[in-house]
């Protein structure tokens, strides 16, 4: 079974992207979302970004940072 890498790496490669994302989204779609109920808001955020982080953002990350995730 492969070792898993530090707490804390992890959640740095989580926040390196999420930031990005969420900010991207923001810039672009803010002043649309702004108009929208913060539940709905919300709703509709997440249902973004957790896809793109579980199937694209997180496993690329992984891929670029692997050997200092496993060092």
């Amino acid at each position: 079974m492969p070792q898993q890498p530090p707490k804390y790496k992890t959640a740095l490669i989580i926040w390196m992207a999420i930031y990005p994302l969420i900010t991207g989204i923001l810039w672009a779609f803010g002043p649309y979302l702004v108009q929208i109920p913060l539940m709905l808001r919300t709703l509709i955020l997440t249902g973004v970004l957790v896809p793109i982080m579980v199937y694209i953002a997180i496993p690329t990350l992984q891929k670029v940072f692997k050997s200092w995730l496993r060092s």
